[in-house]
């Protein structure tokens, strides 16, 4: 528990102190209602993904980072990562077998894991690759995975499951948080400093701007019709593109809502397009120490 540095009392007896519990409450934006309601049975969790299947889902549990795999009621819960790694961003492979996920060692090393479904130990994607890399997604068929590198400079690559090829997507130099969208077609990405959404067409083989702000958390819904993604700019708000007319639509405003999470917020649609984020459960409590001189 974190503590604040001690407070003497007036008469120089007591110790005071403030210790903060550190907890995330997942929750879901109900736009019948207009509230925030608990996800999930309101667990401590970001990164949320569900398989193609809808049965299961993975998350990485807050504050501590461990990876876990569960059914969507909460039963057959399984760890499959361990602290002092941390995790982020877990992807269910197509065929629902494994998991790709990005980690942090204690030294801010970032690589890319892949882990059965079933538990075992995370493998090393690219096990001789000496940069960072980041936020690994699945293609389509499940035979290839798109990812980032963890600097201003780098590009978005492709990996080849098959013959352990990798290939750079045009023009992506200095964008991160590549996605790939349900039906393969789309690519989003943001460029260096954040400030815009950027979509690669496979079909035309070109990038286009979709928005402007300070883009973050990008996510398609599971039928591929929107791609969700946060704009802290202004108040903050959530934001819908869809991908057949490239209309923007913002389907929830952030203002008053206080958010946790390992990089202070997260979102992403849930099954339902509803957007799921981690609201701030922690605590703040005094403690009073007695103080007798040695």
């Amino acid at each position: 528990m974190p503590l604040s540095p001690p407070i003497p009392s007036s008469d120089g007896r007591k110790i005071f102190v403030v210790g903060r519990t550190i907890r995330g409450e997942l929750v879901h934006y109900d736009s019948k209602s207009g509230k925030l309601l608990p996800f999930l049975q309101g667990i401590s969790a970001e990164y949320v993904n569900f398989s193609r299947d809808g049965q299961w889902v993975v998350y990485v549990s807050f504050p501590d980072g461990s990876l876990w795999r569960s059914k969507v009621d909460g039963t057959e819960r399984l760890q499959l990562s361990y602290p002092p790694s941390f995790a982020f961003m877990p992807r269910w492979s197509p065929d629902g077998r494994s998991i790709a996920f990005f980690a942090l060692d204690p030294n801010g090393k970032a690589a890319i894991f892949t882990v059965p479904q079933d538990g075992g130990t995370p493998q090393r994607l690219l096990p001789d690759e000496a940069a960072n890399q980041t936020d690994p997604n699945w293609s389509l068929d499940g035979s290839k995975v798109i990812f980032s590198g963890g600097n201003p400079s780098s590009t978005i690559r492709i990996l080849d499951l098959a013959t352990h090829q990798l290939t750079t997507l045009p023009g992506s130099q200095s964008f991160y948080s590549p996605r790939w969208s349900p039906d393969g077609r789309y690519v989003p990405a943001i460029n260096r400093n954040s400030t815009k959404l950027m979509l690669f067409d496979f079909q035309t083989q070109k990038w286009i701007e979709a928005d402007k702000g300070n883009i973050g958390w990008l996510e398609f819904t599971r039928d591929g019709q929107y791609l969700y993604f946060a704009d802290s700019s202004g108040d903050g708000s959530v934001k819908r593109l869809h991908l057949s007319d490239l209309k923007l639509e913002k389907p929830i405003n952030l203002k008053g809502i206080a958010l946790v999470g390992y990089y202070n917020a997260w979102f992403a649609p849930a099954p339902d397009n509803s957007v799921m984020m981690l609201r701030n459960a922690g605590t703040h409590d005094v403690y009073a120490l007695d103080w007798e001189e040695p």
